[in-house]
């Protein structure tokens, strides 16, 4: 079947403009989360200072509550731990449902903060690291601005210049060449992670995921540039309007397909381990970090996500 040039060029036009419009599919608040996310109750897979908790324990413990569009994971900030007996008590949660071609906007009001607090919103296929992992918010002891990061198997770079406005760091995601680092780029903005995020009342945090690219956007609370269907949590909308991300991660030299597969989504607070716990001192904490962990209960008092919600599009 033959057609004529117009058409193909006018279809064209048509998939690049419908190509950045999405419709929700998800909408999680408040005790929705229980619904659509499981309490993982597994070994810290970074070897932290943490004992991840099941549903029962957790809500029994007010280490996962909602309260209207509240929805707030903690870790516990009363018990002085044994040093030879399981790590604090903390949440990781994860979706139920799996995403591939997606987007995710989070409207978060405070996150974890604190010495030895390692916080992450994240999503991770099967088979790690040969399914992929996306790191949206992340970051270790209080030490802004947030990192975005991708980790994969081995193939998978990044142009040392691109349409950003975050810093790189390596340009390398293959997680065995890096040591685990994968390619990460730093967000522009100081009050993108710990004190200065909670401080100016939180934001909202947005991954765009598809085949060709992946990027990631950060709008602080009063920033006056967040855009409408952002703010309002939209039924429709447009990456488009949303202005250049500040971490852009292209197909360019990563086959973004044969790199990533099916994402789970993970919310979850971890403690001291492979990055907080390493960086402890030079971090400015004081002491050790384990022994931080189990000798000052009250220093987690703020470590906690209250998110506002999560809406999910495709």
């Amino acid at each position: 079947m033959t057609f004529p040039r117009a058409f193909f060029a006018l279809t064209s036009l048509v998939a690049a403009v419908l190509g950045a419009t999405y419709q929700q599919t998800d909408s999680h608040q408040g005790s929705g989360f229980l619904k659509s996310f499981s309490h993982q109750a597994i070994a810290d897979p970074t070897h932290g200072r943490v004992n991840y908790v099941d549903q029962g324990t957790a809500l029994a413990q007010n280490l996962t509550f909602s309260s209207g569009d509240h929805f707030v994971i903690r870790a516990d900030h009363t018990t002085v731990l044994n040093p030879s007996g399981p790590g604090r008590n903390s949440v990781r949660l994860q979706s139920n449902k799996q995403y591939t071609t997606h987007v995710t906007v989070w409207n978060i009001r405070h996150m974890p903060q604190g010495c030895a607090t390692w916080p992450a919103l994240w999503e991770v296929g099967a088979d790690w690291p040969n399914q992929g992992e996306i790191d949206v918010l992340e970051g270790v002891n209080d030490q802004s601005p947030n990192q975005s990061t991708l980790h994969t198997n081995s193939g998978c770079t990044m142009p040392a210049s691109r349409a950003q406005t975050g810093n790189a760091g390596s340009n390398n995601c293959d997680v065995a060449a890096t040591n685990n680092a994968g390619c990460g780029v730093q967000a522009n903005k100081a009050n993108s992670y710990g004190p200065g995020f909670n401080n100016a009342g939180g934001g909202w945090y947005a991954m765009e995921r598809t085949n060709s690219f992946i990027k990631v956007w950060f709008w602080s609370r009063n920033d006056g540039s967040v855009p409408s269907d952002v703010l309002n949590g939209a039924t429709s909308i447009n990456t488009d309007n949303w202005g250049t991300p500040y971490a852009f991660f292209p197909s360019q030299s990563c086959n973004l397909a044969s790199h990533f597969g099916a994402h789970n989504i993970i919310i979850n607070l971890t403690l001291c381990g492979d990055w907080a716990g390493n960086v402890f001192g030079q971090d400015g904490c004081p002491g050790n970090c384990v022994d931080y962990v189990n000798n000052n209960p009250s220093a987690f008092t703020n470590a906690f996500f209250d998110i506002q919600w999560l809406k999910i599009y495709g």
